[in-house]
């Protein structure tokens, strides 16, 4: 059986992270899912929550790699990133969109009910759906075993074709091409669109 994803995977430049969890898979909690869409955020990005530096807010961003960093969104929605890069350097992943693939009885009830496209369509989506929190800022990915974890598992396959387009939702840095998503999937947010240039398609 093949086994998680290690410290060493997330503890590389964000860069290199972000596009290769595309098409691996997020689970624990009962559920389970293909990672089709996430972003990428740097310290020296000003759309990113460690642009200033360490904050209250913001400091898991700083390491170590392979923590979750997660915040609320606008008061409402919690959002989950994967810290990356060498301690010190504020970057992480945010995790956007998942096909779920396991649990969808699960999903549905913390979802309340709403269409299975949508489960975990749009980064509050996805944290509600995995039963991610506030208790869940800082922790270690593989720190806990038991049925409470969350855990990175490789891709299932070969063949993956990601696209790489500017990010959605922000007002800053708004021209970087660092989101990154499952060539052709149903489950992304919203479609790699934007009046930016015509998305890339990257093997990874």
């Amino acid at each position: 059986m093949v086994g998680p994803l290690g410290p060493d995977f997330f503890a590389r430049p964000a860069r290199a992270v972000a596009p290769e969890l595309v098409g691996c898979v997020l689970a624990g909690r009962g559920v389970a899912g293909v990672i089709v869409e996430v972003e990428r955020y740097e310290q020296w990005d000003a759309a990113s929550h460690s642009f200033r530096g360490p904050t209250p807010r913001s400091r898991v961003m700083f390491g170590p790699a392979g923590c979750l960093y997660v915040y609320r969104s606008y008061g409402l929605h919690w959002c989950a990133n994967i810290v990356c890069g060498d301690d010190g350097v504020g970057a992480a992943v945010l995790l956007r969109a998942i096909e779920p693939t396991l649990g969808l009885a699960v999903m549905r009830e913390r979802r309340g009910g709403i269409s299975d496209r949508d489960l975990c369509r749009g980064p509050g989506r996805l944290a509600a759906a995995f039963d991610i929190a506030g208790p869940d800022n800082g922790t270690y990915l593989r720190e806990r075993t038991d049925a409470a974890g969350i855990q990175v598992l490789p891709r299932p396959g070969e063949g993956i074709v990601v696209v790489q387009s500017p990010r959605v939702g922000i007002s800053r840095d708004v021209g970087r091409s660092w989101r990154y998503t499952l060539a052709d999937s149903a489950w992304v947010s919203r479609p790699p669109t934007t009046p930016h240039p015509s998305p890339e398609r990257i093997a990874a």
